[in-house]
């Protein structure tokens, strides 16, 4: 066979199944790590019963779980009580003021949980998020992340939306990605709250790669309206797949990178009829 004509086939080739990564084949899950959700959803829960909310979790399928011990229950008690579920706790969170005032602190207790991750989910702002604001969290981060990684815990900021505000060429995101050590400061997207503040989600995973190393799982309603707040009501929040989201692509490109962990985060209030559909939707998603 001509080697022009091996070529043109190749060519073909790729065209026909852009989305196959190596070592995957048409057909596979596109859902390649264990099915997590984040405490948060069960917000409504915890407080009628920490078994009970754990057993909800566990019938719902769920092997990971990111958050820790609700109010009332003891570190020891809730690991014990997840374990019997078959339930891990790889990440948890912390606020940032903590993270910036007593890193080695937030290292204890999430070495108590026995996480490998840990995450901040909000900046403190007033108004518009600002490049002041984006120094102080760069100074935290590489500070706080850098006690973190000496403990053997990866510290991860959660992008809320607010920081894709414009600034140079870029956005406030680019200027916190240029300036924190990649080596203390990894990311975790929200890929609802990207999307709601401006960005691809698609298009970050691409172009920060392996400094993402988490997700959390979550649409938004089509048509909803979207800005910099990082807020927005809980009737936006829909079942996985029947928003905006491009769900497959952000699974396809965080295969590629070799993310280990996804959440579901849902924050209707609907999240017991909402989280069966969304799973399913995962679980029915293929290359």
């Amino acid at each position: 066979m001509k080697k022009s004509l091996v070529l043109s086939l190749a060519i073909l080739m790729v065209g026909l199944f852009p989305a196959l990564t190596f070592g995957q084949k048409k057909g596979d899950s596109l859902l390649q790590v264990p099915l997590g959700v984040q405490s948060y959803s069960f917000r409504n829960h915890w407080a009628n019963g920490v078994e009970s909310t754990l057993d909800i979790i566990q019938k719902m399928g769920f092997t990971e779980l990111e958050g820790g011990a609700p109010s009332g229950t003891s570190t020891e008690e809730f690991l014990k009580l997840c374990a019997a579920r078959g339930i891990s706790i790889p990440s948890t969170g912390t606020g940032f003021e903590q993270l910036e005032a007593d890193p080695q602190a937030v290292a204890d207790r999430v070495k108590e949980l026995g996480a490998d991750y840990v995450m901040v989910a909000w900046l403190p702002h007033d108004g518009d998020f600002t490049k002041a604001n984006a120094d102080r969290a760069i100074k935290a981060f590489n500070e706080g992340g850098k006690v973190l990684a000496e403990n053997g815990i990866t510290f991860m900021y959660h992008v809320h939306g607010y920081e894709f505000q414009p600034y140079k060429q870029g956005t406030l995101f680019d200027y916190m990605a240029k300036n924190t050590d990649p080596k203390y400061v990894s990311f975790q997207m929200d890929v609802m709250w990207a999307h709601f503040g401006g960005a691809d989600p698609v298009a970050l995973l691409k172009k920060y790669g392996k400094r993402w190393v988490s997700l959390h799982l979550k649409d938004l309603r089509k048509g909803a309206p979207k800005d910099m707040t990082g807020l927005t009501r809980p009737e936006t929040d829909v079942v996985l797949g029947t928003g905006e989201l491009d769900l497959p692509g952000i699974l396809r490109e965080s295969n590629k990178i070799g993310i280990k962990h996804m959440f579901i985060e849902d924050e209707s209030d609907e999240e017991l009829e909402n989280l069966p559909k969304s799973i399913a939707y995962l679980k029915s998603l293929t290359y």
